[in-house]
């Protein structure tokens, strides 16, 4: 069991930084104030600090949640178990879906779910009454933990939004061209909060000039403070003045430093504590010569340094995890992307509560505009003012996700909430303190506008869920590992063991080879061109790519229907969601494509804005067939007749499919005089569906049986009509103004 802890600790801190890399990467990685190597040295840099710095009392683990006194060590080491199996798998999930949790709630909850199990069984065995559980728990902690969620949203999120909002009043988004003694001003309050975060929260147990630093802080705080400040602002106006260097970006760097150097000095417990603590149990039982059934852990309450060895090997891990972890860079995405700037691609999908609250926050918002004076509601939108630069796509993935500003508050602000909860003993998590703070932020600074805001309220809807997710999740699953555990013996532990490092390795071959396909996937390009011949080029490619992919999902679809194999169809469902997300994409890049142009003639954007037309009637039917066929055969309806399937397998090759392919050979080819051959010969293929529809009224009025059979057939045949006129639509627009453009 010491041996699987051992590996199961150093599994932990993988996937522990894995999530928690989220709270200090956000801010540095969302604005590219440097590059993103340096901001890996100094995140490095911090966590080896943290690492070596950390007290080492692994309280929480030892003693915060239950009392060992009322275990003995062969109940404690179930517990332990329990707990780290628990905490990877909890994690690895978490990881996987890219969504930021908390470990400090995991480890709590795990270690509350897993003692109160043993806690049961003992009381059971012993007929005592549930009265007692109090004796064995430490129930306040878990109170504790579910007000320091709540605390941390509610505080984090207005704090958040309150400083970005005077900060964005102050400087707007034209900062870099304030005068100097601005950014010296909030350089000072900035550095002045970190500088008093890495302090009171990093090197709160390091023991600086034997403690004397600490407690000067502690008995003149007003005095630092100021003191601090006034240092920093000269020094911030000398840096920016005399040395040119970008105030903004020093902060950026030393709150980045700071949280790191925090999440490595407090968080390690989350991560070792538990294997540590087991490692100490053994090796005060092994020393005492009593059986493991009999021997009491009074000596779990004693405070016990670990070696620094082991905090140093750990650091190491952390460090080699934050360069090489993909999942780490997953999560940290999911933030950034719900605290970015401009529009763009949305992960998560509205729900009704957003929906709701964006609906009441529009209504308040307004009600609120009416009661301020116009003159000064327009002042401030002029703060707020962003002139629009178009930016092609090839370059708007470089750019950052919000300015330099908002990520020196984000980082300020996490600091000094951070700072005061810990100086005033508040149980709020760092996790949610510096995720609420970038929410609140971009909140205030615009970024949810009405295009975007129902996504953004969502997404973090999701992630807060997936917080109380979280503790319950931890609680259920360890309480039944260590009961498993309990009665199992070693062959239980060996079996889970077994299980959970095979699901952790299911989840990283799924998330690489996800990785992979979204590297090595094609998709449609929003039109950058300011000229219809460069739009026609560009939407050549496009097209190849949709007939390619139609050609695909309508084969799929009637190759599932026809083995009446639901694998296959969930393929084609599959495939025609992601075409359709792609094409409802290009249709709401219209704006900036329209702002683009420098024809000062409507023929660019008619003709951009009807090829997008019928991509989207293409794609429409393509999942009516796609939808029809999946839900014929997942309800387990009547397989269709040969002469059906025979009929349908022929509109497939030799109308739907070979019509596709010639048109995929064409524009990828950019051989556009050849459409007027496809187009000239489009009425004989209507012919053909037309007989193949004929052809089932007979077989209707004959001895046809299957009402549902006899429905979905003629649906197929008509919407692959549907089908074809959107085809030839396509074509007939794109032979007039391409032979005519590119002649030209």
């Amino acid at each position: 069991m010491i041996a699987a802890l051992a590996v199961l600790a150093i599994t932990d801190l993988v996937v522990g930084v894995s999530n928690d890399a989220v709270n200090f990467l956000n801010s540095a990685i969302g604005s590219k104030a440097i590059s993103f190597k340096t901001i890996m040295v100094v995140a490095s840099i911090g966590i080896a600090l943290g690492a070596i710095s950390s007290s080492g009392m692994m309280e929480v683990a030892r003693k915060g949640i239950f009392n060992p006194g009322e275990f003995v060590f062969a109940e404690i080491m179930i517990i332990f178990m329990a707990v780290m199996i628990t905490d990877i798998l909890l994690l690895d999930f978490f990881n996987t879906l890219g969504m930021p949790t908390s470990t400090t709630v995991s480890i709590v909850f795990e270690l509350l779910g897993a003692a109160v199990a043993i806690s049961l069984l003992k009381m059971t065995a012993a007929d005592e009454s549930l009265s007692l559980l109090t004796t064995y728990i430490n129930t306040e902690k878990a109170t504790e933990i579910i007000i320091g969620i709540l605390l941390s949203v509610v505080i984090a999120f207005t704090i958040g939004a309150l400083v970005q909002f005077v900060s964005r009043m102050l400087l707007t988004f034209e900062f870099a061209k304030k005068p100097k003694l601005y950014g010296a001003i909030f350089g000072g309050l900035a550095i002045t909060a970190i500088i008093h975060f890495i302090i009171v929260k990093g090197l709160k147990s390091a023991a600086l000039f034997n403690g004397m630093l600490t407690e000067f802080i502690a008995t003149n705080q007003s005095i630092f403070v100021i003191g601090n400040f006034i240092a920093w602002t000269f020094i911030s106006w000398a840096l920016t003045s005399i040395l040119k260097i970008d105030i903004y970006k020093v902060i950026i760097v030393l709150g980045t430093f700071a949280l790191a150097m925090a999440f490595a000095g407090n968080d390690l417990v989350n991560f070792i504590g538990v294997p540590i603590a087991a490692l100490q149990s053994f090796q005060d039982w092994q020393s005492s010569g009593i059986l493991a059934a009999d021997y009491t852990m009074e000596g779990l309450a004693a405070a016990v340094r670990t070696p620094t060895l082991l905090l140093l090997l750990s650091g190491v891990v952390m460090v080699v995890t934050l360069w090489f972890s993909s999942k780490a860079k997953n999560v940290v995405k999911t933030s950034i992307d719900l605290s970015r700037q401009d529009e763009g691609e949305e992960r998560f999908e509205p729900n009704f509560l957003s929906r709701q609250i964006v609906k009441f926050s529009i209504a308040a918002s307004e009600n609120l505009v009416g009661v301020v004076p116009k003159n000064f509601a327009k002042k401030i939108d002029q703060r707020f003012h962003k002139p629009y630069v178009y930016i092609p796509k090839s370059m708007a993935q470089n750019l950052p996700a919000f300015d330099l500003v908002r990520a020196s508050v984000n980082l300020m602000v996490a600091s000094v909430l951070i700072s005061l909860a810990t100086s005033m003993k508040l149980p709020l998590s760092t996790t949610y303190v510096t995720f609420m703070v970038a929410m609140g932020s971009s909140l205030a600074d615009r970024a949810w506008g009405p295009e975007s805001a129902v996504y953004r309220v969502a997404g973090v809807l999701n992630v807060i869920g997936g917080w109380f997710f979280t503790a319950f999740s931890a609680f259920v699953a360890a309480s039944l590992i260590a009961v498993t555990i309990y009665y199992g013996g070693i062959y239980a532990i060996v079996i889970l063991l077994i299980l959970a490092f095979l699901l952790i390795g299911k989840n990283y071959i799924s998330h690489n080879r996800k990785i992979k396909e979204t590297k090595l996937e094609e998709r449609l390009e929003k039109a950058e061109s300011k000229s219809i011949q460069g739009v026609i080029v560009e939407s050549a490619v496009n097209i190849t790519m949709v007939v390619y992919r139609a050609n695909k999902i309508y084969s799929q679809s009637i190759d599932g229907l026809s083995k009446h194999e639901i694998e296959t169809l969930r393929k084609s469902r599959k495939g025609i969601n992601k075409l359709n997300k792609e094409v409802e994409d290009l249709k709401d890049n219209l704006f900036y494509f329209i702002k683009n142009l420098d024809d000062p003639t409507d023929s660019t954007s008619n003709f951009y804005i009807t090829i997008l037309s019928y991509l989207q009637d293409i794609t429409q039917s393509l999942d009516y067939i796609s939808k029809a066929s999946h839900k014929h055969v997942h309800n387990n309806h009547k397989k269709l007749r040969f002469n059906q399937v025979k009929d349908l397998k022929e509109t497939d090759e030799y109308i739907i499919s070979d019509l596709l392919s010639r048109i995929k050979s064409i524009f990828e080819n950019k051989d556009f005089e050849d459409l007027t051959s496809l187009i000239t010969g489009k009425q004989e293929l209507f012919v053909k569906l037309n007989d193949k529809i004929q052809k089932q009224v007979a077989r209707t009025r004959a001895d046809e049986s299957s009402p549902k059979n006899t429905a979905l057939y003629f649906s197929i045949l008509l919407e692959s009509r549907d089908l074809l006129v959107a085809v030839m639509n396509l074509l007939e627009t794109y032979d007039v103004h391409a032979n005519k453009a590119l002649n030209v």
